[in-house]
Order: C-alpha cells, then structure tokens, then sequence
C-alpha cells in the first residue's frame, strides 16, 4: 500500500497527530522552533538532551508521551554525524519502521529546515522504513490489526515551496516501493511473464512504449547466449524494453539494463540447497530498472530512457546448457559455458548489444551478477566497473546523491587472460580470482562502441539480516541510483 505524503508549515506543538517524529544531529540543542513543543511536553524533550538520556546518535531513538491536544507521541530520532540528507533519509526511515510497528496509521515528522534535498529524502526515508510484505500471508481478524503507516506529512518551513521536493521524493519512493515488492514475490509467481506485465502497468500508467520478446523473437535476434540459459524451463523468456519519450526527438537515450533471473538454480552446476530460496532476489537488477522507469516517468524528466530487461530462470532440465558448450551470442562472439551458475553475464550479453540499436548516450546495468563482490565489498558497497571513466565518475556521483555507496572497481586489460577459451572466443568464468572484475570483462565484451557502466548489486540489492531501519529482504537499491544518473543527465 503506498502512502499518502503531505507537507505542512506551522508550529508543530499544534499538530494533531498519533506520532511526531523529531530528527536531530549528534549532541543536539533542543530547536528553538519547537520550544512551544517541550513546553506543551513540561519541558522532558529539552532535559532528555541536557542530561544526555538522548546524544543524536545514528539510529538513536526515545519516545515520549503526552495528553491533550497536539502530538500524541514524539519520538526523537538521531541522525548521528552523517552528511545532511543521508542523515534526514536514514532516521525517517527509522521512523517510518517504527511509526509502522505502533500501528499508529499517520505521522508527522520534522527535521531543521526541511527544504529541497532534505525533504526529498525524508519521503523517501519514510517510504523505505514502513515498507511491508503482507500480500501472501493471512491477516489476523480485522479488530486485531495494527493500522498501516497510511499518511506521513512533513513539516517544512514554507508549504509553498515544498512541491517539487516532495513530488520527486514520492517518485522515487514508489519506483521503489515497485522495485522491492517484485523483488520480494517468489519465482512461481514473479516469473518472465509477470514481468513483462509490470512493465506494461507501468506504460499504460505514463503512456511509456512497451515490448515484450519472447523465445521466437529472441531466436530470430540470434541470441545464443540469453537463450541459452532459457533452454531449460519451460517458461517463456522475456526480453522486456520500455521506452520513456521526455526529451527532443531523435536524441539518444539513457539505456538501464537489469539482469531478471527469476529464480536460479545455478543450473546444472546447481547451487548448494541451503540458501536457494534466495535466488528469487536475482531479479533485482530488473526490478531496479522498473522501478526507475516508474520513478522516471512520475518525474517527468526532460530525456529519453530506454529500460530493457533480460528475464528467464535457470534450471535444470534434461535440455539445460552444460558445461563445456558453446553458444555464439547476438554478435557474433562464441562462448565456452564452463560454468552455467554464471548465467546472468549470459542473458546480460545480448541484451547489452540489443541495447546498441538505440544508439543510447549511455548505458548503466545493474544485476545481482557475482558472490565474488560480497567478499570484496560486503552488503554494504555496490561494485561499480566500465569502459568510460567520465560515465563511471557520474554514476558513483549519483550513487552518493542516492545514497547508495558504491566503489569502482578496475578492468585492466591483464585480466582478460583469465577469460580465454580453447575452443571459443571467451569463456563464461574466469575462475576464483578476481570473479566480479572478470564478470565485468565478460560483459565489455559485449558494450563495446557504447560507454558503459556495470553496477553488481549481488551484495546491496538485498539483506539476509535485518537492517535496522528495514527489516531483511529487498533494498530498493539500485533505484536511486539509477534514477539520480538519469536526473543528472536531464536537460
């Protein structure tokens, strides 16, 4: 369910409201803006920081209570010593899981100088912290049920100036808000062909152009390589392209590519049991760039976009590509399989030189492509490699915008030794060293005339913990990203 937001200038001690989230920095003084606030409150916010029962910290919360009119609850959230925006996104996305837990159905939050970026971030905080999976489990009786977070109205200096900030922090949360959910249902029913329908909801709701290829159209295309790792189900794959019209005609767009493997086995190098059920996240990548497109369109960006997505799962099967074939992709360039787990850099192939016939400006992919990063980054940082440095700068420039972290890693050309074939042209896997930088090389091959940046997600698309301002499951990464690239290259 997505949430209506609303800004709201005033005094906030004269806000009716079940919940008044407070977001202050590290060693706060109590803000003289809501002194009318701790005085309605008998002056216990002020004294809880004077005696330092609350310092700010990152993630640091206290709850107070009060009767009469105004704020039913207030609830400081610490912000610690981060950068402004990553800070405000942060704790009202504490809040929001919070204000979710307490059932309390509405909120209220408030944050110095809630203006532009900062706003921004706190709808989309909000958004990502109350955010839900409940739709396939049954519900408790209707008198037993917490409320949903339904309602969040930001107070802000000046409602007047307050719209495009919160227009674009609605987009980009429920571009995620798309993103999680698809990433969170299980491979029977997120399968190729569910995709291919939330893209084509996504068109009809902005009138965006919508393809969707299945295996006859993708053999025509010759490609090989996607198809060979759709040779075993028997669910139709999808090459799914949506096409976003905001800027001149004629001008090249913005390519997003997502891996949309929706679920993987490894195929016949089977992955081991414990875990698998995980691999209904190795679609992320394609969930990523849906929920951009829908974040895209909202914002009305003035540039073109086309998103295109490669979906199939990876089974086994007794017409399963094994190790040791070889498939020739869509350009041309033959492939020895010598491992089918690393299937996504296969499908990926030949959607990237699909990519080509628009003749876009850039291309960024995303794809939950290799354990390897989780070693070397962890689930914190996404691996981040291309082919030009210029686009490779602006994307880790919106990745922190986004706030997403992320880390180039690099392609030197002495790793490609790692990728050679005796019997083809390349090989799918490089071995145990260096298996992002290699999956990276992999796909170069196949983005070549085109500048090209590759995100690997497999670490920060999703958590197998709880996060603390979300709970384990999908992130919504890598939408902001994507979303924050595209923003900066709209005229």
């Amino acid at each position: 369910m997505s949430i209506a937001f609303e800004v709201r200038a005033g005094d906030a001690a004269r806000m009716a409201t079940p919940l008044l989230a407070v977001l202050l920095p590290a060693e706060p003084a109590w803000p003289r803006a809501l002194a009318a606030l701790d005085s309605r409150y008998g002056g216990a916010l002020s004294r809880a920081l004077a005696r330092k029962d609350f310092q700010g910290g990152k993630d640091e919360t206290l709850l107070l209570f009060a009767p009469g009119a105004g704020p039913e609850r207030v609830l400081l959230v610490g912000m610690g010593t981060a950068e402004r925006v990553a800070g405000v996104t942060r704790a009202a996305a504490l809040a929001g899981r919070r204000a979710t837990a307490m059932g309390v159905g509405a909120m209220h939050v408030w944050a110095a100088d809630l203006t532009g970026a900062a706003l921004e971030g706190a709808v989309v905080g909000a958004s990502l912290g109350s955010w839900e999976f409940k739709e396939l489990q049954a519900q408790p009786p209707v008198g037993k049920r917490r409320k949903a977070l339904a309602r969040v109205t930001c107070v802000v200096p000046s409602a007047a100036g307050a719209k495009a900030a919160l227009a674009a922090g609605i987009a980009v949360a429920e571009g995620q808000r798309i993103a999680r959910r698809l990433a969170m249902l299980p491979g029977n029913i997120c399968t190729p062909e569910y995709l291919a329908r939330a893209a084509r909801d996504i068109g009809r709701r902005h009138r965006l152009g919508v393809k969707a290829y299945g295996r006859r159209e993708m053999t025509r295309m010759k490609m090989g390589s996607f198809l060979a790792v759709a040779q075993g189900t028997t669910q139709d794959p999808k090459l799914i392209v949506l096409e976003y019209r905001g800027g001149r005609r004629g001008e090249a767009p913005v390519a997003l590519v997502g891996k949309g493997l929706c679920f993987d086995t490894g195929g016949v190098s089977i992955k081991p049991a414990p875990g698998m059920e995980l691999m209904k996240f190795d679609m992320s990548g394609a969930a990523g760039v849906l929920g951009a497109m829908e974040a895209i369109a909202r914002l009305k960006l003035k540039v073109n976009v086309v998103g295109l997505v490669g979906a199939t799962t990876n089974v086994v099967d007794g017409d399963a590509v094994r190790p040791g074939d070889v498939v020739r992709a869509s350009n041309g360039k033959t492939i020895e399989i010598q491992n089918t787990d690393a299937e996504g850099r296969l499908v990926l192939a030949d959607v990237l030189v699909h990519a080509k016939r628009f003749k876009p400006q850039a291309v960024v992919d995303a794809a939950t492509l290799t354990g390897a990063v989780v070693i070397a980054l962890g689930n914190v940082t996404t691996g981040v490699m291309g082919n030009d440095q210029s686009v490779v700068d602006e994307v880790l420039a919106a990745a922190g915008r986004g706030g997403e972290r992320a880390w180039q890693l690099p392609l030197f050309e002495e790793y490609k030794d790692l990728l050679k074939s005796d019997c083809a042209d390349l090989r799918n896997i490089g071995g145990r060293s260096a298996g992002t930088i290699t999956a990276g090389l992999f796909l170069a091959e196949f983005a070549e005339g085109m500048p090209w940046v590759h995100l690997d997600v497999a670490g920060t698309a999703y958590s197998e913990t709880d996060l603390g301002i979300i709970p384990k499951g999908p992130t919504g990464t890598p939408v902001r990203t994507f979303v924050e690239f595209v923003r900066g290259r709209a005229r």
